[in-house]
């Protein structure tokens, strides 16, 4: 059984506590929810819920950390068998409107999160920028293989590309959205020579 937030192993009850904390966060906001609604959704006692986790910011946590994995996971799913660089951001650039064009679609998870925790110094703000700081190395690591010019400028362009996409996605229509978004990354490429 895992105490805390880490281990290989983990009990029913933690996961459940995790999936129940990860649709009611991504639902309804962080701070909105308190730990006696998990605990009661979860179908657990608060002694289960102290068991495996130190407290609900340790539990924002693990649902960000299981958000970042969820994310990590696509993104290499997607880059993976294509022949080309420009061809790895078109297709994680496509990963990115599937979840905005997928059922409940409420804005990106990180986005929502920082939102609720702007001081810089606090851990939940502190996994936002960590996530933030590993998507950017990713697109700037894939747009440096497109083109000979510097990729730094193209990928920051990209990331909030993405983050404009993510905040309109649940506010528009997802569809126009999600092309506008394929649209700026195919201009972004363009410009870079693919």
């Amino acid at each position: 059984m895992s105490e805390g937030g880490g281990g290989s192993s983990t009990s029913a009850a933690r996961a459940r506590l995790l999936d129940t904390a990860t649709r009611i966060f991504y639902a309804e906001g962080i701070h909105s929810v308190g730990v006696d609604r998990i605990i009661a959704e979860a179908q657990v006692t608060r002694a289960t819920l102290y068991r495996h986790f130190t407290g609900k910011e340790e539990l924002v946590l693990a649902y960000l950390g299981q958000a970042d994995r969820g994310i990590r996971a696509g993104t290499d799913i997607a880059r993976k068998g294509e022949e080309s660089a420009a061809d790895a951001v078109r297709a994680v650039c496509r990963f990115i409107t599937g979840g905005i064009k997928g059922p409940g679609f409420r804005g990106c998870a990180f986005l929502n999160a920082v939102a609720e925790y702007p001081d810089p110094a606090h851990p939940i703000h502190q996994a936002v920028l960590d996530h933030r700081q590993w998507f950017l190395e990713t697109v700037t690591e894939l747009l440096a293989q497109v083109g000979d010019q510097p990729a730094d400028e193209a990928a920051r362009h990209l990331v909030m590309l993405r983050d404009g996409a993510m905040a309109a996605g649940c506010l528009f229509d997802p569809e126009l959205i999600s092309e506008t978004f394929l649209r700026g990354a195919e201009e972004i490429l363009r410009a870079r020579g693919a």
